[in-house]
């Protein structure tokens, strides 16, 4: 079989299908937003956003945006029945408190540990400052992280430990990739599953930090 990386929609629809019945799941800025868009219709799940939503459905169709009601990352969303919106306290009130149950975000880095760097590469012109995404990565009882495997100049983002500033300290159990679905462990990364073609060793091969497999679920 050619090996084949997952699309962003493929990643998507693999965290979505993982997301259990009620779960109520914060989506981050940029890749994570897709989420919403592949949960099954007839699973309740309860999609938060940082800027103050709580029930949102998936993106609109082209043509019936309202760019009055947008999510954090300032793109236009759908409201399912019963949703609501609220001043930026009180979500921020929801994040901190431990009222989600999953929160979904991108990272420059993650480490074998579970630590998290996904607000600044330190660079000169970076973003100035972390925004929400240090509550969420600490306050939602699980944190799951959606990004490509490698860096555009081909550097692992899997690593042993972070060298960009960190967001939150062993917070993250579960990473997404366009290569594997991976585990945090106490006993290191584990791998899940793997994308169409790739074995274990060629997975390796692109990451910093050493890998298991489980058993194929």
């Amino acid at each position: 079989m050619t090996a084949k990386r997952w699309t962003k929609d493929e990643i998507a629809a693999c965290i979505a299908r993982d997301i259990p019945e009620g779960a109520v799941v914060n989506l981050g800025i940029g890749l994570p937003t897709l989420v919403g868009n592949h949960l099954p219709a007839d699973r309740e799940v309860i999609l938060h956003s940082e800027n103050g939503v709580l029930g949102m459905g998936p993106a609109p169709v082209a043509g019936a945006e309202d760019y009055d009601l947008i999510n954090a990352g300032k793109g236009p969303v759908t409201l399912k029945p019963g949703g609501a919106f609220f001043h930026h306290a009180d979500s921020f009130a929801m994040m901190r408190g431990g009222h989600l149950d999953i929160c979904v975000l991108g990272a420059f880095q993650v480490a074998a540990n579970g630590d998290l760097a996904n607000w600044s590469t330190g660079a000169p012109d970076a973003i100035p400052a972390v925004g929400g995404a240090m509550d969420l990565a600490i306050g939602a009882k699980k944190t799951f992280v959606m990004m490509e495997h490698s860096t555009k100049g081909g550097e692992a983002k899997i690593v042993e430990r972070c060298s960009y500033p960190l967001t939150g300290l062993g917070c993250v159990a579960r990473i997404y990739t366009d290569l594997a679905v991976i585990d945090v462990t106490p006993g290191g990364l584990q791998v899940r599953e793997l994308a169409p073609g790739w074995d274990l060793a060629a997975v390796q091969a692109l990451t910093g930090a050493r890998l298991t497999m489980v058993a194929p679920r």
